[in-house]
């Protein structure tokens, strides 16, 4: 018997039935894909917060209609891995009264509106998002017009939080910059870049509408490309910035308000000049609310069973708020952990076989659905990239985060800029037959994914070559120095030589 889908669409005039063969290729809650493994259903959670409630509902959900199998994402949803039988109508009401499904279903494609994970309880905020991400989900859930916009149309907001989300893509950002003397804390806009306009907390949603409604009207006058509706950067790239804002500006009723000044000295500036690198945010850290701290939890490639998710659930419901916080990085937070419970909720995070160490190797380690859920992919990067950290954790130890991206084709999905390392997925002709394999590139120096150290090396022979690179980093390298900024720092025959010297070894 084949897999379908109630939907409850308020456009057809009620509930009707989605087979299997008819799923599209990007997921959503109400309109899974077809992976591999099974049928894949993405829930959007805006600005990554779940509370308990929702987490014992979920983990019930995965567990009636699939393996029990979730995945955080690289923008804070929740996924639920093979879906294997039909999903009841009512189900999906419960998820929407609990918060958890969009009320519109037409808008449930849009992704994810992206925040900082500690949006709230960070202790360098310049302001709490959490109520502008409510504000603008609730905008979109009232304007299903926007669901013919592109699946893909992305808005973020960063707070000017330590663990910023600045450098993750997004085709709109408001980052918090500063506090004006007349208006409060204010945002500046970034389209594929900081464009210079600077917009009041209060006129933040109304310039949010006005950039989606422009946007709109450009699509319904465009053609498809390669069948999709045409992104927000097609839209820059026919029109340039300056000619987007100009026809924004006709839909507002205020000014914006186009700036090159600079903050006081002593106000906090631009985000990105303090931000801390991701994996900060990974172990316990104090709150800005005093008494109290969170704890950033590592998920191997986001993946979480319903078990690990219903007893973390009930962990912060007893020593916590009752508050789960996802992350863009594909791991999660435990917030609002009163100082004195601290040691009992490390305790029974161990117990759940889950660590909040940045300095183990599946800590910060970031990969594409692979060959197992896309069909753009190469190679099975989280296969891959799962059996890679348990070899390398038998033979070394690491004391500094090391950032590992695998990425299954040129698209680089998981991760859009140079890390640590990154390898992408590659088919490699070898004799009569066509094996998997990896273009393995380091440091940060050059775009895309940094430089290339190693070219076409099989997936059985990968873990090997960064087992040789990551001696290397650690023989030589400054004290305190990233891999990342090892190899930038080294001219690379030298680095050549250093990996040629390691494999003699």
């Amino acid at each position: 018997m084949g897999v379908y889908f109630w939907i409850p669409c308020v456009a057809r005039g009620g509930d009707y039935l989605l087979a299997l063969t008819d799923l599209p290729t990007c997921p959503g809650l109400f309109y899974g894909s077809q992976a591999r493994d099974g049928v894949l259903s993405r829930m959007r959670i805006p600005g990554g917060i779940l509370n308990a409630q929702q987490c014992w509902t979920i983990a019930d959900l995965a567990d009636q209609y699939s393996t029990g199998c979730l995945q955080v994402t690289n923008r804070a949803n929740l996924q639920i891995r093979e879906v294997n039988s039909e999903i009841a109508p009512e189900v999906w009401n419960r998820l929407q009264e609990l918060g958890i499904a969009s009320r519109r279903v037409e808008v449930d494609p849009i992704r994810n509106i992206m925040a900082s994970p500690t949006a709230g309880i960070d202790r360098q905020q310049l302001l709490d998002t959490r109520p502008l991400v409510k504000a603008w989900d609730d905008y979109l859930q009232t304007h299903s017009e926007l669901s013919e916009l592109s699946p893909k149309f992305s808005i973020g907001f960063d707070g000017g939080e330590s663990v910023s989300i600045q450098a993750l893509r997004n085709d709109i950002l408001l980052a918090a910059c500063g506090r004006s003397t007349q208006s409060g804390i204010v945002f500046r806009l970034h389209l594929n870049g900081d464009t210079g306009i600077l917009i009041q907390e209060s006129q933040c949603i109304s310039v949010l509408a006005a950039l989606a409604s422009t946007y709109l009207e450009y699509t319904k006058n465009r053609p498809r490309i390669d069948g999709k509706k045409p992104r927000l950067r097609h839209l820059l790239a026919d029109w340039g910035v300056e000619s987007y804002l100009e026809r924004v500006q006709q839909n507002l009723p205020f000014l914006l308000q186009l700036t090159s000044c600079t903050f006081p000295k002593n106000s906090q500036n631009a985000s990105s000049e303090k931000s801390l690198p991701h994996h900060r945010h990974l172990g316990i850290h104090p709150q800005r609310q005093s008494g109290f701290s969170y704890m950033g939890i590592a998920l191997p490639l986001g993946r979480l069973e319903s078990k690990q998710l219903r007893n973390l659930a009930n962990l912060a419901q007893n020593l916590a708020s009752g508050t789960l916080r996802l992350t863009p990085w594909q791991n999660l937070l435990i917030s609002d952990i009163p100082n004195s419970q601290l040691f009992e909720v490390k305790q029974q995070v161990a117990d759940l076989g889950l660590h909040s160490s940045a300095t183990r190797l599946d800590s910060c380690l970031v990969a594409c659905a692979g060959s197992s859920g896309c069909a753009s992919a190469a190679t099975d990067t989280q296969s891959h990239a799962l059996a890679m950290v348990r070899d390398l954790a038998q033979k070394l130890t690491i004391d500094l985060p090391i950032n590992i991206h695998f990425s299954g084709c040129q698209k680089s999905c998981a991760q859009h800029q140079p890390i640590d390392i990154t390898l992408v997925g590659i088919q490699i002709e070898r004799g009569d037959e066509t094996i998997e394999g990896y273009d393995i590139y380091a440091g940060r120096k050059d775009l895309p994914f940094g430089r290339q150290i190693f070219q076409a090396v099989s997936a059985i022979e990968m873990p090997d070559a960064i087992e040789r690179m990551l001696r290397v980093y650690q023989r030589f390298r400054e004290p305190v120095e990233s891999l990342g900024e090892f190899v930038d720092r080294q001219a690379i025959d030298q680095l050549q030589e250093l990996l040629s010297t390691e494999n003699r070894n």
